[in-house]
């Protein structure tokens, strides 16, 4: 056999490398979480849409360096006649379905936004008191799925999230009991829960959506605003921590992967293991056995589920 790695010394017994230590200390213990992420978000913030796929990858490969808290940022609390953006000509619902388009277009994840005009999103406020009834009432990784489906159903399926029979539908999805999940939010006591995560974000000097808020044990971060490349992310972990090099988690397989999230889109999948477009059918069908998934088509984009 050629392969050098498998050559035997017979003075060191070893099988392998060249130059292995016969005996080293190996540190197994995860590393601290010394690291407080903060996302403040909204659920029809569209360009949070956009940063899903780096999010995630974010999130599976570093997230043992730090907790992450998602923060609702209140994007909307209902439309009136003055501007609500006027940096991107938002003035009325139909304004933005031409700029929620651009936006599903430029990072493909998809948007529809046709809702817009013929059935607006009146507030984000109904759905963010259902994601802080959820954190409430059972644990984070419940309300962030919560948040995760509203998402699909408003901007790739074009339902209506600040109508409660659709919050209702999402929530029962999860296995819990929409009804009264909807009706615990809607109760006076839902809007304080939420009223916490206002105070929050202003305390963190967020006033845009996304912003990420990387905070270490000495108080001091960063904060990034807007979407950005993967690396940026990285880096920015990096300062906060102080190091020059990180150790990450490798990619979990893809199977798994979608086990956990039920509906990935091609995207999402092309961000998390390095893939051109073009190469996403190949890997898929090499990564999951036939009969275990479905591929489907939305807005010129596909997306897989179990």
């Amino acid at each position: 056999m050629s392969n050098n790695n498998m050559i035997c010394d017979l003075e060191t017994g070893v099988c392998g490398v060249s130059g292995e230590e016969e005996m080293g200390l190996i540190d197994f213990n995860q590393p601290k979480k010394s690291i407080e992420v903060y996302y403040v978000t909204d659920p029809i913030c569209s360009h949070c849409w956009a940063i899903e796929p780096i999010l995630r990858r974010f999130k599976e490969q570093y997230g043992h360096y730090f907790n992450f808290h998602p923060v609702m940022g209140g994007l909307l609390e209902k439309w009136h006649d003055g501007p609500i953006d006027p940096a991107n000509g938002i003035y009325k619902p139909a304004d933005v379905a031409p700029h929620w388009r651009e936006v599903g277009e430029h990072s493909r994840m998809p948007i529809d936004g046709s809702l817009m005009i013929d059935n607006p999103v009146q507030s984000s406020f109904p759905p963010s008191r259902v994601y802080k009834v959820i954190q409430k009432n059972y644990n984070d990784a419940l309300a962030y799925e919560f948040l995760r489906r509203a998402r699909e159903e408003l901007f790739a399926f074009n339902q209506n999230i600040s109508d409660l029979s659709v919050l209702i539908e999402i929530v029962n999805k999860l296995g819990l009991d929409g009804e009264a999940i909807v009706s615990e939010a809607e109760q006076p006591a839902g809007q304080p829960l939420l009223n916490e995560d206002f105070a929050l974000a202003r305390s963190l000097g967020a006033r845009g959506f996304p912003t990420i808020i990387m905070i270490n044990e000495d108080n001091k971060g960063v904060k990034m605003v807007g979407g950005h490349p993967f690396e940026y992310y990285v880096d920015g972990l990096k300062q906060v921590l102080n190091k020059e090099e990180l150790q990450p988690n490798p990619q979990p397989s893809l199977s798994s992967l979608l086990e956990k999230e039920k509906l990935l889109f091609s995207k999402e999948i092309e961000v998390m293991y390095n893939l051109e477009k073009t190469e996403i059918n190949a890997f898929v069908e090499k990564e999951l056995p036939p009969g275990s998934y479905q591929k489907k088509e939305i807005l010129g984009e596909s997306y897989f589920t179990k």
